[in-house]
């Protein structure tokens, strides 16, 4: 910042440089300037609220994602890296084999690939099972319980259906 006498674009000799610096200094401290304040901040030692009504802030890191989308992307990242060693590899051996059949190389690197996809859907036919099952119930009483265990058995035979239903109570 240029000084009110000086004209703009001038450079300050070594002199007037520790002089415009000095002035500087002790107008920052003084108790009388009116232009700087002397505390320069102010930190609150009150604890910060955990509940505002501030709009929330983004945080470094992975943007906020449901868990699905989290997992999603993780197993999307994952499978880019095994891809790409895979690929990788491949190209290291053909190039330094110089012998290597192109479409062997393709059959034996591929191949982990369609087991994993198999793998793969095997998991996801599984997880579909186990919550398609019928929930647990649990029922609570209070008071006499009676527990009835009928059985029925049925028995049918012949070419026009005779039926027999026989109650072990």
């Amino acid at each position: 910042m240029n000084h009110p006498d000086r004209p703009a674009g001038r450079v300050l000799s070594e002199a007037e440089a520790e002089a415009e610096a000095a002035r500087l200094i002790a107008e920052g401290y003084s108790q009388t300037s009116h232009t700087v304040p002397l505390a320069t901040f102010y930190k609150d030692p009150n604890p910060a609220p955990t509940v505002g009504t501030a709009p929330p802030q983004a945080q470094p890191g992975r943007t906020p994602m449901s868990q699905g989308a989290t997992d999603a992307s993780v197993l999307m990242l994952a499978g880019g890296g095994a891809v790409s060693m895979v690929s990788v590899s491949g190209g290291i051996l053909m190039y330094l084999s110089q012998y290597a059949d192109p479409v062997v190389c393709g059959v034996v690197l591929g191949a982990p690939t369609f087991v994993v996809l198999a793998l793969c859907r095997l998991a996801r036919r599984a997880k579909e099972v186990v919550q398609a099952a019928p929930p647990v119930i649990h029922n609570h009483y209070e008071g006499t319980v009676v527990q009835d265990n009928t059985e029925i058995n049925t028995h049918t035979r012949g070419v026009i259906a005779r039926t027999t239903n026989r109650f072990d109570g």
